[in-house]
C-alpha cells in the first residue's frame, strides 16, 4: 500500500492546541468496526457503550520531561554557543550515563561537541556509526542522568503539531491520571480522557481493567518516509505485561470476553505478546511491530483511541483494525462535525 492512501484533509484549526477545559469533557465518536456506522456521543457516555464483561487494558507509562535544551560550549573566550534541542529517548548503559537522543538540526551537532544544560551539567556527543547521517546523536555524561536531572533540566515533550511551549497546565494534563512507570517520550494520549470519576462509574458497572506498560518512543511517533509503506521500519519500544495481568487477559480470552485496548500503545503491547490464539505471555520484552491493512488481530477486540495524524503508523494501525475506508470515512465525518484532533483532541471507540 502507498503512504498517500492514508492522507486526509484536516483544517488546521481542528488540531487541538490545548486540552479541554475539564479533563474528560470531550466528544466521542463510536465507529462500527465491521459496518462502518458512525454515532456521536460524549466521553461521559462511555460506560453505557461497553458491555460489563469487557476487560479494558491501559498503558500506565509516565511521560518523562525528556525535551532538554543545551548550549553548545565554546572554547573561544567570550563566545557563547547556540542553543540546541535534544529529545532524550532511552539510556544505553545501566549506569544512566549514556543516552540516545533525537536532535533538531543534527547535522550541526558533531562528535566531541559539548553542551551545557540549565543546571550547569555538561554532556558530550560521542561517535556511534548508526548516528551518522541521521537525526540521532548519543550524549555521554560523567554522572547518572536520572529523573531528578530531568526535573531540573527538562520540558514536557509536546508533539510538534502543538505550536507553543509547554506550560504548567501540561505538567498535569499531558499525563494520564494512572501514569506510574516513567519512561515515555510522548504520552499514550487515549488515556488522557479518563478521570477518577470515570473509573468509579466503570467499577459500578463491573467493567474490569488492568495495566500494562509500553514506553512510547520513536516506534510510535517517527513519521513514515517511504511511499511504499511495507518498507517502513519501526523502532523498538520496551513493554512489560505483569504476570497477573497476563493471567487476567488469558482468562478473559478463554471465557470469550472482549478485550478493549485503551490506546494504540496498549494494542501494540498485546499484539506483540500474544500467540496465534490471542493468549499473551507475561514479562518484559521489546517490539517493533508494524500494523497496517492486512494485519490479523489476535488478542484485541475493541480499541479506544484518539484521532491520528495523516500518513502515520497509528492511522495505519486503526485502518488495519476497522478498514481503511471505514476509518477515512469516519475521519471525514469527524471533520464535518468539528471534532478536535490529535493528542489533546476528542476520542473514538471502535467496536
Amino acid at each position: 500500500m502507498k503512504l498517500s492512501d492514508f492522507n486526509f484533509e484536516l483544517p488546521e484549526e481542528l488540531i487541538a492546541q490545548k486540552p479541554s477545559g475539564i479533563r474528560g469533557e470531550d466528544k466521542l465518536l463510536l465507529l462500527g468496526k465491521n459496518s462502518g456506522s458512525v454515532s456521536h456521543y460524549f466521553m461521559k457516555d462511555l460506560p453505557d457503550l461497553i458491555s460489563p464483561d469487557t476487560l479494558m487494558i491501559f498503558n500506565n507509562s509516565k511521560v518523562r520531561r525528556s525535551r532538554c535544551y543545551g548550549i553548545k560550549k565554546s572554547f573561544v573566550p567570550g563566545q557563547g554557543g547556540r542553543e540546541q534541542e535534544f529529545m532524550f529517548l532511552n539510556h544505553l548503559t545501566p549506569d544512566l550515563k549514556i543516552w540516545h537522543t533525537m536532535v533538531k538540526g543534527a547535522k550541526k551537532v558533531k562528535a566531541q561537541n559539548k553542551f551545557v544544560f540549565p543546571d550547569g551539567s555538561e554532556g558530550t556527543v560521542i561517535f556511534r556509526q548508526e548516528d551518522e547521517g541521521s537525526e540521532f546523536r548519543t550524549l555521554a555524561f560523567d554522572f547518572p542522568v536520572d529523573e531528578q536531572w530531568f526535573l531540573k533540566n527538562g520540558h514536557i515533550p509536546l508533539p510538534p503539531y502543538i505550536r507553543r511551549e509547554d506550560d504548567d497546565t501540561d505538567s498535569e494534563r499531558y499525563q494520564t491520571i494512572y501514569a506510574k512507570e516513567t519512561g515515555s517520550s510522548a504520552c499514550p494520549t487515549a488515556g488522557l480522557h479518563f478521570t477518577e470519576e470515570m473509573f468509579k462509574r466503570l467499577d459500578e458497572k463491573g467493567i474490569e481493567r488492568a495495566f500494562v506498560t509500553l514506553h512510547v518512543g520513536l516506534g510510535t511517533f517517527l513519521p513514515v518516509r517511504t511511499e511504499n509503506i511495507e518498507e517502513h521500519k519501526m523502532h523498538r519500544e520496551f513493554y512489560t505485561i505483569p504476570f497477573d495481568v497476563a493471567d487476567k487477559i488469558n482468562r478473559a480470552k478463554k471465557e470469550g470476553r472482549p478485550i478493549l485496548a485503551v490506546g494504540t500503545t496498549s494494542v501494540r503491547t498485546l499484539e506483540s505478546a500474544c500467540d496465534e490464539n490471542g493468549f499473551v505471555k507475561g514479562g518484559t520484552s521489546s517490539t517493533d511491530i508494524f500494523m497496517y491493512p492486512g494485519y490479523k488481530f489476535k488478542c484485541v477486540d475493541q480499541i479506544f483511541t484518539n484521532f491520528h495524524t495523516p500518513e502515520s503508523t497509528l492511522l495505519m494501525l486503526v485502518s488495519a483494525f476497522a478498514g481503511r475506508e471505514n476509518i477515512l470515512s469516519a475521519y471525514k465525518i469527524a471533520v464535518e462535525n468539528r471534532y478536535r484532533f490529535f493528542s489533546y483532541g476528542d476520542c473514538m471507540l471502535i467496536k
